[in-house]
């Protein structure tokens, strides 16, 4: 893992909301509107969690258009683990990008 994965990876992970939304999805594959129900939460935040959830690989969704031209969104949890130990955090250190002049510090 590179650490700009990792680091996207444990940005995802850290937010309450979107460790709610992983845990509602150990049941399976659900549609949003039926997700934002069970959590209480109100679409829009749910799609901005599922989009930072999804640029990390956490999961996925799918656009499905039903015969009378509506569309239902259904998410998914990946299956995942996470092994986090100074080796790894020593192995993608080198490899994360830093933003802005501290980047250039480097040099």
């Amino acid at each position: 893992m590179t650490g700009d994965e990792l680091v996207s990876l444990l940005a995802a992970l850290a937010s309450p909301h979107r460790l709610r939304i992983l845990a509602a999805l150990t049941d399976g594959r659900t549609y949003v509107s039926e997700l934002a129900r069970r959590l209480r939460m109100n679409r829009p935040l749910l799609y901005m969690h599922l989009q930072k959830l999804e640029a990390a690989g956490l999961v996925t969704g799918e656009l499905v258009t039903a015969a009378d031209g509506s569309s239902v969104k259904y998410v998914e949890a990946v299956p995942f683990v996470v092994t986090l130990d100074l080796d790894a955090i020593a192995a993608a250190a080198p490899t994360v990008t830093l933003p802005g002049p501290a980047a250039d510090k480097g040099k």
